[in-house]
């Protein structure tokens, strides 16, 4: 074991207190992104409402006004994938979702791109959240490195490492997608999390940097604790989006009973069913990765204890988490389980997440009180 090197210690501090800064600004930029374009999305439907008006012999349809003729007529209209775009976000709503029964709300109001796909429009203060989380996520990573020097091992040895690091691969993974998606909808939600991980690992658990004890000082360490973070991090991107499925849903039951949009700024979300496809392939493979968590962390427990399973209280909830996930893939695949109860389900599946290492980690004693994790 390497020894302590407090002075690395303090720089990763410098750096996990400048990226929850940068991240602060992001989130900023994100939600100044989808209070402009709703607001341009506004103001193009008056415009839209004023030509139908004003128009002899002719109907325009304003952006996400409602379900066109052809929805009207039984007859259901292209799928969300078969959309080229978010081009032109502004001039047309976006198709209803594949398999989507006649007449269903699927696309009502909506103008994002079921397919999230990127497009030619140039929305500059998305652009500059994204280039905000870019810089966040460089000098996060700076912080990580910096505390693993400073420690001489990998940083997961306790609460205030785990949630440095889980927030640092939250804003990764996110920013990976970004590459192949669209998804900077989900910025302000994403960053946000990550924003009060840093916080909660500053304020509520934060620890100098030491040694491990003798039973984390394992290869499985490194094995066990990474792919728990990643998967945690997939969690955090699924939760993001049942939360942002409820409320489209929600939304899209209103607008198609004829009521007020409330929510303008869900209209650059794409419609609730989407979400839910993509949360559904997203959980899945972080459900692979909490199947290996509890895998491995049984054979680390075999190593360390002597035993595979000795139902710890932290055994337990990550058990739990499994058997949440688990019926929540069944139940969507074989039993119908879709839209909200689904959206649901996986809202819950989190929860016990956060509850595994937040909760059951302060006050409920065990062979992991030690850790910290």
């Amino acid at each position: 074991m390497f020894p302590i090197n407090e002075t690395m210690g303090q720089y990763s501090e410098l750096f996990m207190l400048l990226a929850a800064g940068t991240y602060t600004v992001a989130f900023i930029a994100f939600a100044w992104d989808l209070a402009k374009s709703s607001k341009m999305l506004r103001a193009v439907d008056l415009k839209a409402a004023a030509v139908a008006g004003t128009t002899a012999g002719s109907v325009k349809v304003p952006v996400g006004a409602g379900v066109g003729a052809g929805s009207a007529a039984g007859t259901v209209d292209r799928a969300d994938s078969d959309v080229a775009g978010p081009v032109g976000r502004a001039e047309r709503p976006t198709s209803s979702v594949s398999g989507s029964a006649p007449g269903s709300s699927a696309g009502i109001g909506q103008t994002a791109d079921g397919g999230m796909r990127y497009g030619a429009e140039r929305r500059v203060p998305a652009r500059v959240a994204v280039a905000l989380t870019v810089l966040g996520a460089a000098i996060h990573a700076a912080g990580v490195i910096t505390r693993a020097l400073g420690a001489g091992r990998v940083p997961w040895g306790n609460m205030y490492e785990f949630l440095t690091t889980g927030a640092f691969v939250a804003v990764a993974v996110f920013l990976l997608v970004l590459i192949r998606r669209d998804l900077r909808f989900l910025g302000t939600f994403v960053i946000g999390l990550a924003i009060i991980m840093l916080v909660a690992a500053s304020v509520a658990f934060w620890t100098p940097v030491g040694h491990l004890v003798p039973a984390l000082q394992s290869y499985w360490l490194i094995i066990h604790v990474s792919i728990a973070v990643m998967s945690s991090a997939l969690f955090t991107l699924t939760f993001a989006m049942s939360a942002l499925q409820l409320l489209q849903s929600h939304r899209q039951r209103v607008v198609a009973a004829g009521g007020g949009d409330k929510l303008g700024f869900m209209r650059l979300v794409p419609s609730a069913l989407s979400l839910e496809n993509l949360s559904y392939r997203i959980n899945a493979i972080a459900f692979i990765g909490w199947t290996f968590t509890l895998m491995f962390g049984a054979i680390w427990a075999e190593k360390a204890w002597g035993r595979f399973w000795g139902w710890d209280t932290k055994e337990v909830w990550t058990f739990v988490i499994w058997v949440v996930y688990a019926g929540y893939l069944h139940a969507r695949a074989t039993r119908g389980w879709t839209g909200t109860r689904a959206a649901w389900l996986s809202i819950v599946g989190y929860l016990c997440v956060v509850f595994n290492f937040t909760i059951v980690n302060q006050f409920f004693n065990g062979l992991h009180s030690y850790s910290g994790l």
